[in-house]
């Protein structure tokens, strides 16, 4: 029988709640422009935000039973981070299984597979973020990695990681950097606020950001 560590390290409560409130794209940002998950995993209805440790896991293409498992090991507050080798002809997550996902305190489901019952799901209210919506059912045969290094959309996802998810998309920050990410988010958005109170006062993006100085530096120049 083989043995599976959950109580692997996750970010703090107060950090998670920090980041519910920060876009993917300014954390993304943040962490130098990594950790950016392929653009075609996408939030199955629009508005979606996702934000909580990782809990990965790999299942064989059409086949859920690692899932079922997951489920029962998973922490409230964890992510379930599905390598279901972008797999997409698969509903391998439906309204019934996002009913007891969401009575378990999960915070949500990232796949490069399939589910399926989406509007049913979009009516609980579980956060999913996945590859594709498929009708086809699985099958239930063969247990596959939990809490376990998985590489989603070309990153790199250890148990723990935070998961930050919304309309622009998914990012993954490494677990020991996400103080640091969340500080320099933090900065940003500060910066950004500064930037608009300029924008509105009729000052345009290209003069904030001395554009021409950036052109003359390569020999080019903006001529109305």
């Amino acid at each position: 029988m083989t043995s599976i560590r959950t109580d692997f390290p996750r970010p703090t409560p107060e950090q998670v709640a920090a980041f519910a409130t920060i876009g993917a794209a300014t954390v993304h940002e943040a962490l130098g422009r990594r950790g950016a998950v392929d653009s075609a995993i996408k939030p199955i209805w629009p508005g979606l935000r996702i934000v909580g440790a990782a809990f990965p896991l790999k299942t064989q293409p059409g086949d859920n039973l690692t899932l079922h498992a997951a489920m029962k090991l998973a922490r409230p507050g964890d992510v379930l981070v599905v390598d279901a080798g972008d797999y997409p002809e698969q509903g391998s997550f439906g309204d019934v299984m996002a009913t007891s996902a969401q009575s378990l305190g999960l915070a949500g489901l990232v796949t490069n597979g399939g589910v399926r019952d989406a509007a049913a799901i979009r009516d609980i209210g579980f956060p999913i973020f996945s590859r594709a919506i498929s009708i086809k059912g699985t099958v239930k045969a063969t247990l596959g990695p939990i809490a376990q290094p998985i590489v989603l959309g070309g990153v790199t996802v250890q148990p723990g990681d935070l998961i930050v998810g919304d309309d622009d998309g998914l990012v993954v920050v490494p677990l020991d950097e996400v103080e640091a990410v969340l500080a320099a988010s933090r900065a940003r958005l500060e910066k950004e606020e500064r930037l608009r109170a300029d924008l509105q006062t009729g000052k345009t993006t290209w003069d904030i950001g001395n554009y021409d100085a950036l052109l003359a530096q390569t020999g080019q120049s903006l001529q109305a």
